[in-house]
């Protein structure tokens, strides 16, 4: 009976075994991965498989590359994970180009090419990573996991390693995704950091491109950053993109904009992969379709544009931490701060040691101390504590107790090294060591200049063609049903009320997107908008049908309708500018007997005249009467309108166009985005009416004749004037001449009718380019030349300096070329009379 207790009693001691196993298994094995797996360190921004990759190049290091193949081999004895993940890392690692020297074929990260296999391709420590990374003496060790080797806990690392190089991991529970950022950046703002000053950060990518980083939140969760790809007008057929968003290879890219055209939101004939040194990726446009359009639909629709979401995870003391990369810099310039002084403290340790045995060395040869040993003594030791003794009268010159040890070296020394010895080289080197003592000291009592200087130091040294890739600009919000498609056919079936991409047997009305809105009127006076589908119903007898665009204040809707409860007849005019989808609107009084007799739709708020019909049966004297729109005000579409007759009308019929009763449309011109709009943003060019065009002079002497569609974008960095078109106006120019090294100025009047073409007025040439333009009609020109005590200034009334002519002339000469040459157009007569110039005609 016993026996049995005793065996239920190891049972049970079992279970509870087992069952705090499974309590705390996964606990650990989170805590494995997380800290020795997915999440790099904050001292040294490395996660361990990379740590252990790098000590190992550093054991092999002797200045000559080796196979990438015996390098996983030697990082096996460390990493217990297999080569896979090793060569891996490895490669990720190289690719960066920061720590690590490639030879062969590396892949790219850009076309998304592997690396060739590791017995082709070698790999050393760079320069950089030598000296920022690896410092045995101020390195913290423990023992391999197989317990035949030490390897470092950390590497000593004095630089802000990953934000650099940026680090992806995916651990139990949490991930980390921080950005790369740029070389020289960083350093500078280590330094900012250290003198105390405010600093930014931003990522850079090594792919290039452009990014919005206005939502970056310094890389903390919940922060965004959009990436585009550089897109380039080859010709009015061809867009190329020059490269790719950070994490998208080209062949991702590609496959997203042929998925894109056959959901058919865009429109093209065919891409091209031309990527070799540089990406060059060529999108050939389908017949009609605009590139402004096109290139927003590609950052729409395509991964030429991607969002990327950071998330800066680190370990700190042993726990994963969420920071901000400002944090995260100021933690590691902390740490290469307190690495230089630990080396600084060593150095001064070591120098101090050497110091001292230096002048023992001195006084033992000076002082002929080592005469000692030719003298008879018992024993060994007895010669020592005689050469002790006799270093007594000279103990005060030294900083420290003289030590068996000390002694024992000094007997060590050839009797050969003891005649040759130059008493005067012993003296050059002490002072030579007193000196180097002073500057240590000093720099530890200045650590922040001699961080700062350290930090320099590796700019100069290794930021030269470590510049800023990416292209850091602000997007622009584009709506995608405003660069979407029209891939559907719409069709109506006006007298059962039905409309939709699938009534392929009734009425086809016009082609249009499957993002966009329909509004659509019926006889009866209702009005509705609808998404666009495949059959939805709006009421039977449809009078008009059209795409809804929200918010438009220019599109005037003319009506007459009978109220079907009294017969008045009504007149209106409304703008649709607001509604809610799939909502019944009754434009009439509401009674269901009203009806519509006559609707127009007017895009700039024209007001036509028409002529009503009345019945031959009604008692009016006058049976056609003419019916002025322009008499109306407009209205809210809700208004009941102004009485047109009490009698019953026959038909209304279009008799007369009218003029518009609105104001020009005022547009405007965002040098930020390089886009025309209509929301007051930016410079205003004017008030436009329906035929007015746009004249828009670039930098590199081309013009261009533009329309009103708000579509379209300009260069803002090529644009040097934009303005409402007037062809009366002259146009004068002055350019320069590289070759005779001269600025010429021309007049001439704009002759080309062509619209969205550029043209070139200025003289071709290496190295041409406009200098000033402006419409005025008596332009003045103020030029100041020289600098310092050699400034001189003048003022040109152009119109004596050159005549009016063709504007392909060459122009005349203004001025020779100088790199101190200021012009600024004097627009106004007080402006000349209030310069004190000297005048030039």
């Amino acid at each position: 009976m016993s026996a049995a207790k005793n065996k239920l009693s190891d049972v049970q001691n079992n279970d509870s075994g087992l069952h705090g196993q499974y309590k705390t298994w996964f606990l650990d094995y989170a805590s494995y991965v997380i800290l020795e797996r997915a999440v790099p360190s904050v001292e040294d921004g490395l996660k361990p498989v990379q740590r252990r990759i790098l000590h190992a190049m550093k054991e092999m290091d002797d200045g000559r590359f080796n196979k990438v193949a015996n390098i996983i081999g030697q990082a096996m004895q460390y990493h217990p994970h297999g080569d896979a993940s090793i060569g891996d890392a490895l490669v990720n690692m190289g690719q960066k180009d920061l720590l690590i020297e490639t030879q062969g074929n590396w892949g790219d990260v850009r076309t998304g090419m592997d690396a060739a296999a590791p017995r082709y391709i070698e790999a050393r420590l760079s320069k950089f990573a030598l000296e920022v990374a690896f410092n045995a003496k101020t390195t913290d060790w423990q023992v391999s996991y197989d317990g035949r080797k030490n390897e470092p806990v950390t590497l000593p690392m004095k630089f802000p390693l990953v934000l650099a190089q940026g680090a992806d991991g995916i651990a139990v529970g949490l991930s980390t995704k921080i950005l790369p950022h740029n070389f020289c950046e960083l350093i500078d703002a280590s330094i900012k950091y250290l003198r105390g000053r405010k600093f930014d950060l931003y990522p850079d990518f090594l792919t290039g491109g452009m990014a919005d980083v206005a939502e970056y939140n310094q890389g903390k969760r919940g922060g965004k950053v959009k990436v585009r790809a550089h897109i380039e007008e080859v010709d009015k057929k061809t867009l190329a993109i020059k490269s790719v968003p950070y994490g998208v290879t080209t062949t991702q890219l590609i496959d997203s904009i042929v998925k894109a055209n056959d959901q058919g939101k865009i429109k093209i004939k065919k891409v091209t992969d031309f990527t070799g040194a540089d990406v060059d990726i060529h999108v050939d446009l389908a017949a009609g379709m605009s590139t402004d359009i096109t290139v927003d639909a590609l950052y729409k629709f395509t991964d030429c544009e991607i969002s990327i979401s950071p998330n800066t995870c680190v370990i700190v003391d042993m726990k994963p931490q969420f920071l901000g990369v400002n944090d995260l810099l100021k933690l590691s310039t902390d740490r290469t701060k307190d690495l230089l002084e630990l080396e600084l403290k060593i150095k001064l340790g070591e120098l101090q040691e050497k110091w001292h045995y230096t002048s023992l060395e001195k006084i033992f040869f000076e002082e002929k101390i080592y005469k000692e040993l030719e003298k008879k003594h018992d024993t060994w030791d007895k010669v020592i504590d005689a050469i002790d003794k006799a270093f007594v009268p000279f103990k005060k010159q030294l900083k420290r107790e003289i030590t068996r040890e000390d002694i024992l070296k000094l007997t060590e020394k050839p009797v050969r090294r003891i005649y040759r010895l130059d008493i005067d080289e012993l003296n050059a080197q002490i002072k030579g060591l007193e000196a180097e003592i002073k500057q240590v000291k000093h720099d530890l009592a200045n650590l922040v200049d001699f961080a700062v200087a350290y930090y320099e130091n590796l700019l100069k040294k290794y930021g030269k063609g470590r510049e800023r890739k990416t292209e850091i600009k602000q997007f622009e919000v584009i709506e995608a049903k405003h660069v979407a498609i029209a891939n559907a056919k719409l069709y109506v079936n006006r007298e059962e009320g039905f409309i939709g991409t699938g009534l392929k047997k009734d009425e086809y009305v016009f082609d249009c997107s499957d993002l966009d809105d329909i509004i659509a009127f019926t006889k009866r006076g209702l009005m509705k908008v609808i998404k666009v589908s495949d059959k939805t119903f709006i009421g039977k007898d449809i009078i008009h049908v059209a795409v809804f665009q929200k918010n438009d204040e220019r599109t005037t809707y003319n009506m007459i309708y009978a109220d079907g409860k009294g017969g008045m007849s009504y007149a209106k005019r409304f703008h649709v500018t607001g509604i809610t989808r799939d909502k019944e609107y009754d434009l009439t009084r509401g009674d269901d007997k009203s009806k519509v007799h006559y609707f127009s739709v007017n895009p700039n708020g024209e007001a036509e005249v028409v002529k009503i019909m009345l019945t031959p049966g009604s008692s009016a004297r006058n049976k056609e009467l003419d019916f002025y729109f322009e008499e109306l005000e407009i209205k809210n579409r809700s208004s009941m309108g102004n009485q047109v007759t009490k009698y019953p009308i026959k038909s209304v019929k279009f008799k007369e166009a009218g003029r518009t009763t609105l104001s020009g449309k005022k547009i405007s011109f965002d040098d930020q985005f390089g886009r025309l709009n209509t929301d007051g943003k930016g410079q205003l060019l004017g008030s436009f009416g329906p035929d007015d065009r746009i004249l828009v002079v670039y930098k590199d002497g081309y013009y261009e004749i533009a329309d009103q569609e708000l579509t379209q974008k300009f260069d803002p960095d090529n644009v040097l004037q934009i303005e409402k078109f007037d062809p009366e106006k002259i146009i004068t120019a002055i350019y320069l001449d590289k070759k005779n090294l001269q600025f010429n100025v021309k007049r001439f009047k704009i002759e080309t009718t062509t619209l969205k073409n550029k043209f070139m007025f200025i003289k071709e040439g290496d190295g041409n380019y406009l200098e000033a333009v402006s419409t005025d009609a008596e332009p003045v020109l103020a030029v100041q030349t020289g600098r310092g005590e050699q400034i001189r200034k003048a003022k040109f009334k152009i119109t004596k300096v050159a005549e009016v002519a063709g504007w392909k002339t060459v122009g005349t000469k203004l001025l020779d070329f100088s790199k101190s040459v200021q012009m600024e157009w004097v627009r106004t007569k007080a402006d000349i009379a209030n310069q004190n110039q000297t005048e030039l005609f």
